[in-house]
């Protein structure tokens, strides 16, 4: 579009002109018009002071520094890259551009999507901010002074360089709060962009925008509609009810770059075919408004903006509850929740470490999110696309109670591994709530969530990970599941691990998000106790072996919960399936001798045999064999059976040998982006790699453990922007720090058992049931990273390094004797 300051201008005049002819009277807002200048300044006490929400913002770590109360649905935080990797958060800290603030953000994913309501102040003529273009490479934008920036728990705020406007946003549960101190003197403007998104390369694409201004001038309504997550959410559907403590004097509304007349405006996307009939384009959905507020006395504009997942009476009533507060109020209370939240009580560590911790903890509680309305009514999951137009999709919707909430943004393949593990020992109601929502999901769609996204199934990363969750807290809350609870938890996990519902299901998903949650890697597991690297018509099953070996762990959680729910026979099958890992290991000493291991996790062909050639370093991302990493860090994948693993390799000291080898082998430069954290071929910046520092633990070098996790705590958790090593994954590297820094990390995270590693700090004072558990380290010191002695209770640990989820007790202990002299460190029997 071409448009000049010309043609707007006459609409801009008439629109106005029907605003000034509303009521004037003054009327009832949700916002102050002026902050109470002598309020006193809010200063950060308590553990909230020491978290930084930079960190993990630069290099990969890809999180936000936006204002986010604990688990809230509203992450609004400032978007500076639209486009590519570093857009999965909207934001990269190294970036100065500023497209505005939106009010949907992910934390520290690999993928993006979200930026919803796009809000931008300004202070020039309209024309600077109209984009003549639909390619969001060539977006507007301003430019940040990064030295005003500032981000603390619930707050965020910046300066504008082009126009010199302060930006100050503050969030609750469900409202964001936007603050703008415009220039003396200046024009007092805002544009609201409908149309903006985050990770467009990738497949996001806004669908639906409406808008629409109300007759007295304080409050804009409306809805976006988008497929986010590159395109695989398919049916994300916003509403959002935004009031204002100035009244808007004039707007100008454009619906795909052309005025609209009156003060609503609607516009659809559109998938646009060649004269065969083949797609070749599909537009974007366009509503933006620009608007003026009146001037008044103060150069302060208040805006209080609810989300809804649900409809625009809960964008409503969410605003409702939660909007009547001035800014100042609801950061109060935004700090508050998070003084709340970050219960811990820290003894010893340097603040930069105590900085690291809280931040990591901080970033432990963003997500899973409480997804619903203030009145419970909830989304919950979508099945088909409203990408292939109206009707062919549909959307559950539920009510929640106060003892089940709804959740969303599970990331599962992430953080099955530690942040669950984590929310078991200090948010136990939760682990079991979660655990239910994800069943209450399966009854919804017909499968349990892989990643799930606001409602929608993305098919993201491998297995059904949701089992290990599920196992997980039934087996050390067993007493919170009724046995009927249990036996569904079981059904569940059944038809999400085997083919058989796929023709079933086949009939309402969308087919292409089927087939990344039932693959063919299920179905050959299922079927043949193994995946190949190609199925029957010879098509790539990406990633064969990853998702052998995490299916071969998930089919052991589900006998977890067969044992649970008391079917023995369900029990015995899967865990006949958790062996076929065994299929994969390719012992061969002499042809591995090169490389000082045993063997390695090798790759399958649809007959059975070991591929040829095979080169252990070898990595292609999202089509290989392995997903993100290759063999080296994949052969460590069994940790439901570490003594089988032992048993393949030829034992404890062959075990223990190929770990050495794998902590010192060099890199042929075949490490993909994800691959990060290099230590030898372990990948600490991924995910499968987490477990492995502690797998010394099963061999007689357990002080090797202890060195491992002292490096990584050391050297690659920053207090500084690139301080996250890796993608943060909603909680995942965090919560791996948190557990570690305690001293102890749960390998297996499906079954109730923890194992020791070496604790950062001389004492932890965290949350359990009812009260209180402690970790002391005596003897504590930056070099003293070996263990003396450790206790729990006040008896030894099981062999010496591991101890149940029951003995986290109310007032109980786990105190250590740390030394520097590796001589003194504790020896242990030898594990059978």
């Amino acid at each position: 579009m071409d448009m000049s300051t010309m043609k707007i201008l006459p609409l801009a005049l008439m629109v106005a002109a029907a605003l000034t002819g509303c009521n004037d009277e003054t009327i009832y807002n949700n916002t102050t018009v002026v902050p109470d200048k002598t309020a006193p300044e809010i200063v950060l006490t308590g553990n909230t002071k020491f978290v930084d929400p930079f960190i993990g913002t630069g290099f990969n770590g890809h999180t936000f520094p936006g204002a986010v109360v604990p688990e809230g649905m509203i992450q609004l935080s400032p978007d500076t890259e639209l486009m590519g990797w570093h857009s999965s958060s909207g934001y990269h800290y190294d970036k100065d551009t500023l497209f505005g603030f939106s009010h949907t953000h992910l934390s520290g994913t690999g993928m993006g999507g979200l930026g919803d309501i796009l809000f931008l102040p300004f202070t020039e003529d309209n024309q600077n901010y109209i984009e003549d273009s639909d390619d969001y490479r060539k977006a507007i934008a301003v430019k940040m002074d990064k030295t005003s920036e500032q981000a603390e728990v619930g707050y965020y705020s910046v300066e504008i360089a082009d126009n010199n406007i302060k930006a100050e946003l503050t969030a609750s549960e469900r409202v964001g709060f936007h603050r703008y101190t415009y220039p003396q003197g200046a024009d007092q403007k805002l544009k609201i962009d409908l149309n903006s998104i985050l990770n467009s390369d990738w497949g996001s694409t806004s669908l639906r925008n409406q808008l629409t201004v109300s007759e007295d001038g304080y409050t804009i309504t409306g809805e976006r509609d988008a497929a986010h997550f590159s395109g695989w959410a398919k049916n994300q559907k916003i509403f959002f009810h935004a009031t204002f403590d100035k009244k808007i004097k004039n707007v100008v509304i454009l619906a795909n770059g052309k005025p609209v007349e009156g003060l609503t405006a609607e516009h659809v996307s559109e998938l646009l075919r060649d004269d065969a009939g083949k797609p070749i384009k599909r537009t974007k959905a366009d509503v933006t408004a620009y608007v003026e507020f009146e001037g008044g006395d103060t150069q302060i504009v208040n805006a209080a903006v609810a989300i809804s997942a649900v409809s625009a009476d809960g964008a409503k009533a969410n605003h409702d509850a939660e909007g009547h507060q001035s800014f100042d109020e609801a950061r109060m209370a935004a700090v508050k929740k998070w003084q709340r939240a970050l219960n811990f009580d820290v003894k010893g560590g340097t603040s930069e470490q105590k900085e690291i911790f809280y931040t990591a903890l901080y970033h432990t509680k963003i997500a899973p999110q409480v997804h619903q309305d203030v009145t419970g009514e909830f989304r919950g999951m979508g099945k088909g696309s409203i990408r292939n137009g109206e009707g062919n999709y549909s959307i559950a919707y539920g009510q929640a109670t106060p003892e089940q909430p709804n959740f969303s943004v599970y990331s599962l393949w992430d953080t099955f591994r530690a942040l669950h593990p984590l929310k078991t020992i200090t948010e136990p109601e939760r682990a079991v709530q979660y655990a239910k929502n994800m069943v209450q999901k399966w009854k919804e769609s017909g499968l349990l969530p892989k990643w799930e996204h606001l409602g929608d199934e993305t098919g993201t990363m491998i297995g059904y990970p949701a089992v290990a969750v599920i196992a997980d807290a039934i087996t050390k809350f067993p007493n919170e599941f009724t046995l009927q609870e249990k036996q569904q938890a079981l059904q569940a996990a059944v038809e999400s691990s085997t083919y058989d519902q796929h023709a079933t299901l086949a009939q309402e998903w969308d087919l292409d998000v089927l087939k990344r949650v039932l693959p063919d890697a299920v179905k050959f597991s299922q079927q043949h106790g193994f995946v190949p690297v190609t199925n029957e018509n010879a098509e790539n099953i990406k990633e064969s072996v990853s998702y052998g070996l995490e299916n071969a762990f998930y089919d052991w959680a589900i006998a977890q919960i067969a044992k649970a729910a008391g079917n023995t026979e369900l029990e015995q099958q899967y865990l006949a399936r958790s062996q076929a890992f065994k299929r994969y290991f390719d012992k061969n000493s002499i042809e591995y001798a090169e490389h000082g291991v045993t063997g390695f996790m090798r790759p399958l062909t649809i007959d059975g045999d070991f591929i040829t050639p095979f080169d252990p370093y070898n990595t292609a991302h999202e089509s290989g064999p392995y997903a993100e990493g290759n063999a080296w860090q994949w052969t460590w994948f069994v940790p439901h059976d570490i003594k089988g693993l032992q048993e393949q390799m030829g034992g404890q000291a062959a075990f223990a040998k190929n770990l050495d080898a794998t902590f010192t082998a060099g890199s042929k430069g075949t490490e993909t982006a994800d691959m990060s954290g290099m230590i030898g071929q372990v990948a600490f910046g991924n995910e499968p790699s987490h477990h492995i520092p502690y797998l010394y633990n099963w061999t007689a070098e357990p002080w090797k453990t202890q060195e491992v996790v002292d490096h990584i705590l050391d050297e690659m958790y920053f207090a500084e922007p690139a301080g996250i090593i890796g993608n943060e994954d909603v909680g995942s590297m965090s919560a791996w720090y948190v557990m570690s820094a305690m001293g102890f990390y749960q390998v297996n995270a499906a079954e109730p058992i923890y194992t020791v590693g070496r604790p950062l700090f001389d004492e932890v004072r965290l949350p359990v049931k009812d009260g209180f558990f402690t970790v002391k380290a005596l003897n504590n010191a930056d070099d003293n990273m070996y263990i003396k002695s450790v206790s729990i209770n006040g008896e030894p640990l099981d062999n010496g390094l591991f101890f149940n989820h029951a003995e986290f007790k109310v007032g109980g202990e786990l105190k250590f004797v740390m030394t520097g002299d590796k001589s003194q460190a504790m020896q242990v029997p030898m594990i059978n």
